[in-house]
């Protein structure tokens, strides 16, 4: 399924994107998210979780493509509006952005006021803060059903033991502050976690029309949440998307007889789009023997992709054949593997790209390689830069994104005068 040896990304030579931008970098593909995106066009309205992948060409390519933004930050408002979403939605058209959480920093709510975003409250007191700055105005309510799901625990978002949403049983509380300051409840959200599955998403359409039928007929929008799964390893599968709207779309329509008006079908897909797009370029730079285990170490570390020390995610790996500095195409062959362990430069143990959840370090099966090729790490475009650090001063990478067979610099590399601005030596 993944290539354990490539030279290219839809026909751009990874040589020489290293050699013109540098190592490491991040390399998105722009016509597999726009495959991605029209997986799902059965649904009204596609709105991207931005976290997942926040860089405005990103949000700009979204944008053509007719999706519309979640956002989760004031910094995350900016950022679609910079690449050109609206605040404000034309009329019987769906809200380009959305702003959900389950606080309002303050920052964050007169962004809202001044911009007159849209609302999605996660919680009673963000209700009630808002009602008191924007009387009158119409809110949708982000619900935690009482279950939750995920690939990790950290990824789940519905249960006890998640922040997230407002707990099913306080809804009826809620409605109350709403009419309090006389908002209007058009908009239901229910979002469980990552990964889901189809019995798990049968759980959530059934909880979303109890609760629907709770808040009644001036509900115009449901949304099915996010956490539509990816592929990172053999084994891994895609929730049959047909099915999936099928049974969101019976959802719908059961509440449109109740209501007697027609409701729209919010999808809130973030990883989904962008994960399979994306592409750690890395350099090896040291191969190391440590006892019984070889090291291939890049000079990409959990900075760059925080993925594996956080959750042990497993991300497929390849070898680009050829030093960077050998000009000319070099095939790619056929190479003896080894069980490696692939690490980064980071002054931290942990700093380890295969390894399991929990910190068990693994070894992965790759091609033997010589210092001075590159390795990529794949299906890295979901919660890798946008989750990047400057841990050891180390600067952020470039991000280069592929259309038509030509490379674009979206994001330059961080310079070391970028990790010191702002910082005063006081006098």
């Amino acid at each position: 399924m993944f290539p354990a040896l490539r030279s290219e990304i839809a026909g751009v030579s990874l040589r020489n994107v290293a050699r013109r931008f540098g190592t490491p970098t991040f390399v998105y593909d722009a016509a597999t998210i726009e495959r991605k995106i029209d997986d799902l066009k059965a649904f009204d309205v596609v709105r991207y979780a931005q976290k997942a992948c926040s860089n405005i060409a990103i949000l700009d390519l979204m944008r053509r493509k007719g999706v519309v933004v979640d956002a989760v930050s004031a910094g995350e408002i900016h950022r679609a509006l910079k690449a050109g979403f609206q605040p404000h939605a034309a009329a019987g058209a769906p809200h380009p952005i959305v702003y959900t959480a389950d606080i309002f920093d303050r920052d964050a709510l007169e962004m809202v006021l001044k911009h007159d975003i849209h609302v999605n409250c996660g919680s009673p007191d963000m209700l009630e803060q808002y009602g008191a700055r924007k009387p009158g105005a119409n809110v949708t309510l982000r619900i935690n059903p009482g279950f939750g799901h995920g690939h990790s625990q950290k990824t789940n978002t519905g249960g006890e033991q998640s922040k997230h949403g407002i707990w099913h049983e306080q809804l009826d509380d809620c409605l109350r502050i709403a009419d309090r300051h006389g908002l209007s409840v058009t908009g239901l959200h229910l979002h469980i976690g990552s990964g889901t599955d189809m019995e798990h998403l049968s759980q959530v359409c059934g909880a979303m029309e109890k609760l629907a039928a709770d808040v009644g007929r001036t509900l115009t929008t449901i949304s099915a949440g996010g956490g539509l799964p990816t592929i990172y390893q053999e084994g891994d599968t895609y929730v049959d998307v047909a099915a999936y709207y099928k049974l969101w779309d019976a959802s719908r329509k059961r509440l449109e007889a109740q209501f007697g008006h027609k409701l729209a079908l919010e999808l809130e897909p973030g990883r989904y789009l962008v994960a399979e797009s994306g592409y750690l370029v890395a350099e090896i730079r040291a191969i190391k023997k440590m006892g019984k285990n070889t090291f291939y170490l890049l000079d990409a570390g959990f900075n760059n992709l925080a993925r594996p020390i956080l959750y042990g995610s497993h991300h497929p790996m390849s070898i680009v054949p050829g030093p960077l500095d050998e000009v000319g195409t070099i095939a790619v062959d056929e190479r003896p593997k080894a069980d490696v362990i692939v690490g980064g430069p980071l002054c931290e143990s942990g700093d380890i790209f295969t390894q399991a959840e929990g910190g068990y370090v693994c070894t992965r099966s790759l091609p033997t390689a010589q210092v001075g090729e590159l390795l990529v790490i794949e299906c890295a475009g979901a919660y890798g830069f946008a989750m990047g650090s400057n841990y050891n001063s180390k600067p952020y990478a470039a991000e280069v994104l592929l259309r038509n067979g030509q490379a674009h610099l979206i994001r330059a590399r961080q310079t070391p005068d970028d990790l010191i601005r702002g910082e005063v030596i006081p006098v």
